[in-house]
């Protein structure tokens, strides 16, 4: 019997045992679904954030206040909180540094809201646009450009003047096919006059939509805006001199620590994030999860395997008549061996398939919950995956295969 005809007997035999061939191909698909789409899931955040560090440049870091939430704990002790960045201390940051530092760019900016409202024209945006305040520096170290208008000039930045800059999703909504400079718009309870539109950009990383559901306006004008609570300023620090990064973000903490008043001895009570420092941070949590998801996989391919042998078991039991005809007329113990491991890898692979697919639709799905804008499919790991239902099938299927082959012809004639 050649290899082709075992892999069609393979898989008339699959059909005539449709619906426990199903059940254990499901549970195959459902340990690589978990394998594959957490691993999908991480490699497709991890080029997100890839994306999000080049748009951002390398060069650049942030600084946030340091502060563990209630629930958070760290060996069962309850982590110290420290109060947010004030405009003070961040306004008194930028001032000194930029003394020190000439080459050092700094921008403040404050999140007033991330679940606004625009209207204008009769018109409204879906709850979900972000307000954000800025200095005249948050346009170039964001790296976001404009398509249309200006930006802020030094008047408006100084005196919290009722102008903004959107995106195009909002323009799209509140202003379709119109030019929005000039054009007023509601947000917050006020009436701002749009000086600009930002390119483009798509979905980012945590961003919620990035650029394209933004509403910024002068840093000055957000401190004015009605809020709930007092705002959170964000820190960020660039430099043109990737040589002398790691000398800027010495300088920089010290220089917050004494802004901030931090005595000597206590810890930090600021972090200070970079491109390098949340890239290792995500390595060591994908570390965790590719733990995680080996281990779901493990457990749910152990099972697989038993209820396969299960079921060839079975099978060489339903058809040991068939096997002893088939060896009075020829067939040789390999290759009544070859024929059941085949149909063991058979119903492995189409279960693998299945979920691999669905493992890879998970993934980017998770992802793209999590702000990620692009589709990624792990080949590395569709193979790995493929191997490892070939492996399970050759596993599952060996003692059963043996034993059919090692059936006696005339016994096997005789079985009813």
């Amino acid at each position: 019997m050649s290899f082709l005809e075992n892999v069609r007997e393979a898989l008339r035999s699959i059909s005539a045992n449709l619906l426990r061939t199903v059940l254990t191909a499901l549970i195959v698909s459902i340990g690589l679904m978990a394998l594959v789409g957490i691993l999908t899931a991480i490699d497709a955040m991890r080029n997100s954030i890839g994306e999000t560090f080049a748009s951002l440049g390398a060069n650049a870091f942030e600084i946030k206040a340091k502060g563990y939430g209630n629930r958070f704990r760290r060996g069962g002790v309850q982590g110290k909180q420290y109060p947010p960045l004030s405009y003070l201390q961040a306004t008194l940051y930028k001032k000194e540094l930029s003394q020190r530092e000439p080459s050092a760019v700094v921008g403040l900016s404050a999140n007033v809201s991330g679940v606004a409202e625009i209207k204008a024209n009769g018109q409204k945006t879906n709850p979900n646009m972000a307000v954000v305040g800025g200095d005249e520096n948050y346009l170039q170290i964001q790296s976001y450009a404009l398509s249309a208008g200006r930006a802020f000039s030094p008047a408006e930045l100084s005196t919290g003047a009722n102008v903004a800059i959107v995106g195009q999703e909002i323009v799209d909504k509140l202003f379709p096919n119109q030019p929005p400079v000039g054009k007023f718009i509601y947000a917050l309870g006020q009436r701002f006059q749009v000086v600009g539109l930002l390119e483009k950009k798509g979905s980012a990383m945590g961003g919620g939509g990035g650029a394209d559901r933004l509403l910024l306006v002068p840093l000055e004008t957000a401190n004015q805006l009605p809020r709930k609570g007092a705002l959170t300023y964000g820190v960020m620090t660039a430099t043109t001199n990737a040589a002398g990064l790691s000398f800027l973000q010495g300088q920089a903490t010290g220089l917050m620590r004494a802004v901030r008043n931090d005595r000597l001895g206590q810890e930090d009570s600021f972090d200070l994030e970079s491109p390098d420092s949340l890239s290792n941070s995500l390595d060591s949590l994908s570390g965790n999860l590719r733990i995680g998801g080996g281990l779901v996989a493990f457990l749910a391919l152990l099972g697989a395997s038993i209820a396969l042998m299960n079921i060839m078991l079975v099978s060489v039991t339903e058809r040991t008549r068939e096997i002893g005809i088939r060896k009075a007329l020829g067939a040789t113990a390999r290759q009544i061996r070859l024929q059941f491991l085949l149909e063991a890898i058979v119903i492995c692979i189409m279960g693998g398939t299945l979920g691999i697919i669905l493992g890879i639709a998970a993934g980017n799905g998770v992802a793209v919950l999590a702000g990620s804008s692009s589709f990624l499919v792990p080949w590395l790991w569709v193979l790995v995956g493929l191997s490892i239902c070939v492996t399970v099938g050759l596993l599952a299927g060996s003692y059963p295969a043996g034993k059919a082959a090692a059936l006696d012809p005339i016994e096997s004639l005789r079985f009813e």
